[in-house]
């Protein structure tokens, strides 16, 4: 299974006035992650627009479990995968860890859309491409 990790260090602008990090930008680096995993595994963006017809990968829904607070200036580790692909969803973690504890795990649903045959003006889900299913499902 293709799993890709990151160190992120948290910054003045992420945290509230308690120096904590607002949970909001915790799923800003979800998106992010998500992004740059694609990217690792050789899916960029412009790939899955250009090479797969797609429009993107919205999220269709998404939650976290807080266990560990990070503060300005500590360093974390994501850890994201996609758990499972159905025909055109698919699941996606990330696992959050501050040394080697883990501080969050957060858990999304998104979709892979195109353009509607009939209406380019609507989207569409589409199929997942069967070598995006290799590389994440194989590693």
């Amino acid at each position: 299974m293709f799993v890709h990790r990151r160190d992120v260090q948290i910054q003045w602008g992420d945290c509230d006035p308690a120096n904590i990090v607002y949970y909001p930008r915790y799923f800003e680096m979800f998106d992010d992650s998500t992004s740059i995993m694609f990217e690792a595994a050789g899916f960029s963006k412009q790939d899955i627009v250009r090479k797969y017809g797609m429009v993107g990968i919205p999220m269709v829904d998404t939650r976290a479990k807080f266990y560990i607070a990070s503060t300005h200036g500590d360093w974390i580790t994501i850890e994201s995968r996609i758990e499972s692909i159905k025909r055109s969803s698919f699941e996606v973690t990330h696992k959050v860890f501050k040394g080697d504890a883990l501080a969050i795990e957060a858990f999304e649903t998104r979709v892979l859309v195109g353009h509607h045959p009939d209406d380019p003006d609507r989207l569409k889900s589409a199929p997942f491409p069967q070598e995006m299913i290799q590389k994440f499902m194989s590693g």
